[in-house]
């Protein structure tokens, strides 16, 4: 039985080796457009093997970075408008109020556009002069500007809500527009029709005149009340004196 095994050996040896380039032992296949896998290495630790460098001690030498999601609080998904209005004298800037409350502003034109038109709300007389009231425009804005007649009359600044700008003696159309690094915004007017200012003097004049015609006739009354007595006792002390 050795001696047939001896005898085939070599016979075996070279069907096996043409098995094997027939059928050849199976490869690590890349597939296009992923990363070719790598066998990890054995894990080593700094006690076991201390001569090692710091790499030799992961498993694999690519990093994974974990990206956790931000996590919103339902408080903070709760937007509300910021507590600012336009028509208002020097207030907090909206801008402000919204980086350090997290409220949000309405929409405003930046520095490059001309502002929008102002709201003049109202020109009236107060007794000494002409005061103007508005409201902002939904713009950037450095100053607003007063215009009576055509003509440039007062310059307010930025967070001014209103403003005097003297007398108008006659019906005029008093204008306000804002103004920025772009240029002046479009105009908001009104017509302001100055008050008769002679008819408060002739309201004096007449009160005065009543309220001394009135002292008058209160002393004339007066006057014939005592000569009226005076006149009553004179009588009664004579019949007195007849009766006796």
């Amino acid at each position: 039985m050795a001696a047939i095994w001896g005898h085939h050996f070599p016979l075996v040896i070279v069907c096996l080796v043409s098995i094997r380039g027939l059928c050849p032992l199976p490869t690590t296949a890349q597939v296009p457009g992923t990363r070719p896998t790598r066998p990890l290495r054995p894990r080593v630790f700094p006690s076991e093997a201390p001569g090692l460098p710091p790499d030799d001690y992961y498993e694999d030498e690519d990093t994974v970075t974990s990206i956790v999601p931000k996590v919103v609080s339902p408080a903070a998904r709760t937007l509300q408008r910021c507590d600012f209005s336009l028509c208002l004298e020097n207030q907090t800037p909206c801008s402000e109020l919204a980086a350090s409350t997290g409220c949000l502003c309405p929409g405003f034109t930046l520095h490059d556009t001309p502002p929008l038109a102002p709201d003049l709300t109202s020109v009236l007389w107060n007794g000494s002069d002409v005061v103007l009231q508005w409201c902002a425009p939904y713009s950037y804005v450095t100053a607003y500007v007063v215009t009576v007649g055509g003509q440039q009359r007062q310059t307010f600044g930025k967070g001014q809500r209103s403003g005097l700008v003297g007398n108008i003696g006659h019906i005029s159309k008093v204008c306000l527009f804002a103004v920025n690094e772009a240029g002046d915004g479009d105009e908001s007017c009104k017509m302001y029709h100055p008050r008769n200012r002679s008819l408060p003097l002739t309201a004096g004049l007449v009160g005065g005149a009543l309220g001394l015609l009135l002292l008058v006739l209160l002393a004339v009354l007066l006057w014939r009340h005592r000569k009226q007595r005076k006149q009553e006792a004179s009588i009664s002390a004579h019949s007195a004196t007849e009766s006796l």
